[in-house]
């Protein structure tokens, strides 16, 4: 397995499929999940041509469950290192809940010549939490209830989010994919469990608003309608104005996990967004 050792000892595993001189595009996953969540993605856009590579966040997957730096200033730092040691160029970075927090916070701070483009998908920036400056936010009580949850009960905490909000699957008439939500539970137990406890206050109580002012390569926000996890908002339809070069495209009806319940509309509208 592949791995790139970050300044403070922490390995974070990667997959790099693809020719090396290809345009390269790198996902980053929602927690608690990992690199495995983009298999329709990676698979699709190895197909088209691209350099494709995911990894797994600190504390997440197959990366070391660290016990510290599990916040975003650090998550970025190791994207630094990811891109450095594979020499990434002109890359788009597509980001999915947490990911796309994670994104925006890189592509702020990104070396020259490293990004081209971003994606957000369901993307959490830029702040969830309620504050005086955010007023529509979500109540901190919510996240508390996630920790206690996850204090609680990992295991179960981590089957009862996939098969309700996550994917729709609590919506009437929705079509139930058991090996969705295995796979889900699967992805999330093998993280750490304080990683993941830390990674809560990492993507509800991040300000990415000047992250994403900061950002001058083009951006393209895609947010289901009916996204019960990150509310589109308090989301989405900001984030969309604060940013200097970006499109918007609400997608009626589509959950939190969309990328994969519909991975053929979003592959689709990514691959068009990446010829562009």
């Amino acid at each position: 397995m592949s791995y790139v050792t970050t300044k403070d000892g922490t390995q974070i595993f990667y997959k790099d499929w693809g020719p090396k001189s290809a345009q390269p595009v790198v996902f980053h996953h929602g927690w608690p999940l990992s690199a495995d969540d983009w298999d329709a993605q990676m698979l699709f856009f190895y197909a088209q041509g691209y350099r494709v590579i995911a990894h797994d966040r600190r504390g997440h997957g197959r990366s070391t469950q660290t016990d510290t730096g599990n916040e975003m200033d650090t998550y970025a730092a190791d994207v630094k290192a990811l891109a450095k040691a594979l020499d990434l160029k002109n890359a788009i970075h597509v980001g999915h809940s947490t990911g796309g927090g994670e994104v925006a916070h890189y592509v702020a701070r990104a070396d020259k010549g490293r990004v081209a483009k971003a994606v957000l998908i369901g993307a959490v920036p830029p702040i969830m939490v309620k504050t005086a400056n955010n007023p529509s936010g979500l109540p901190i009580e919510v996240f508390d209830g996630f920790r206690a949850a996850l204090v609680a009960n990992r295991a179960q905490f981590f089957l009862d989010v996939p098969t309700g909000p996550f994917y729709g699957y609590n919506r009437p008439g929705a079509k139930v994919d058991q090996g969705v939500i295995y796979n889900w539970w699967r992805q999330g137990m093998m993280g750490g469990a304080k990683a993941h406890y830390d990674c809560i206050k990492a993507f509800s109580e991040t300000d990415f608003t000047e992250d994403l002012k900061a950002i001058d390569v083009p951006v393209f926000i895609m947010h289901g309608d009916d996204d019960q996890i990150v509310p589109i908002a308090d989301s989405a339809l900001l984030a969309a104005k604060l940013v200097k070069n970006g499109t918007l495209k609400v997608y009626e009806g589509l959950p939190h996990g969309m990328a994969t319940t519909h991975a053929d509309v979003i592959n689709a509208d990514l691959l068009a967004f990446f010829k562009a």
